[in-house]
């Protein structure tokens, strides 16, 4: 696969801050990267630093096999950017304000209405040609500015948390809308702090914090870095303190807690966790509903490298 994206070296200070510190990565043609990270964490100034919208410190850039200026418009022209503030103009339709940001890239008319018609399909507003943006709801307008970022047909598109504060339908859109981008050929950098969109979406994922690349990989190869093996859970209705005491004893349990009627264990290793805590269970007498194993998940391992504590 050829890159789409080079991040050689990059570095961005601001004053006493390094933003990104000595950043270097990859973004293949035809993929869809997961770029992630908890807040302050450099996503924001990295993505407006490969857009040229802002100055860096050191290091180099290349769209396409080329150096990014902040006048490579021919660069440009082959790329879309969804932030994640809606960006549309509210005195114009739905087709009216996709077709203004079409018309940016694509003078040919009938190519323009096209592309425009391609679009609305795309994200699913047919019924909704002629509203304003002020009556559509707010999965209906994420649809819309997706469609406004996209209807040029970019070879290069930028998702920053397009599915924010919507609801699960239109999440649902928003989401096939992005695979159908990918499978016509599209490279996509997302982000997103919903971990299960990762999961369904992206091809590579890369972990960012304070400027540097903690992790890269498949999701699977992410989930390998977990120093947890496994997660058991225990619908109990009464559990005496004792019995929790208990099992922090056993073999391989980093964690143990009890919330809710829910007993969760948190294990490091071990291929016999369920039949050690089945056996205290049945040895006990406690009685319990369910009792179920899951392994790490990509969020475990998102806090185990960015940490647990709260950013502004």
């Amino acid at each position: 696969m050829s890159n789409i994206i080079e991040v050689s070296n990059l570095t961005k200070s601001y004053k006493e801050l390094t933003a990104v510190d000595d950043l270097s990565f990859e973004v293949y043609e035809g993929e869809i990267l997961g770029l992630l990270g908890p807040n302050g964490s450099g996503k924001s100034t990295t993505i407006n630093c490969i857009l040229s919208l802002l100055n860096f410190s050191n290091g180099s850039i290349k769209i396409f096999g080329e150096e990014m200026k902040p006048d490579s418009y021919g660069i440009k022209e082959k790329i879309g950017v969804v932030f994640q503030e809606v960006s549309v103009f509210d005195e114009l339709t739905v087709y009216e304000n996709i077709d203004y940001f079409c018309g940016l890239y694509v003078k040919d008319k009938e190519k323009r209405k096209e592309y425009v018609e391609d679009a609305i399909n795309l994200v699913g507003l047919m019924d909704f040609k002629k509203f304003y943006p002020k009556k559509l709801s707010g999965g209906l307008l994420r649809r819309l500015n997706i469609a406004c970022g996209i209807a040029h047909k970019p070879k290069l598109i930028f998702l920053d948390e397009p599915t924010v504060a919507v609801d699960p339908q239109s999440r649902n859109n928003i989401l096939d809308g992005i695979k159908k981008l990918r499978d016509e050929g599209a490279t996509i950098v997302y982000t997103t702090h919903y971990m299960e969109e990762v999961e369904i979406l992206c091809d590579r994922v890369i972990i960012l914090d304070k400027g540097k690349v903690l992790a890269k990989g498949t999701c699977d190869e992410l989930k390998e870095l977990a120093k947890i093996e496994e997660k058991i859970s225990v619908e109990v209705n009464k559990l005496d303190n004792k019995y929790v005491e208990e099992i922090k004893n056993l073999d391989n349990v980093a964690d143990v807690s009890y919330n809710g009627n829910v007993l969760l264990i948190v294990y490091e290793k071990g291929k016999n966790n369920l039949s050690d805590i089945m056996g205290l269970l049945k040895k006990e007498n406690i009685k319990y509903n369910k009792i179920y194993s899951e392994r790490p998940t990509l969020n475990d391992v998102f806090l185990e490298l960015t940490g647990k504590e709260l950013r502004d």
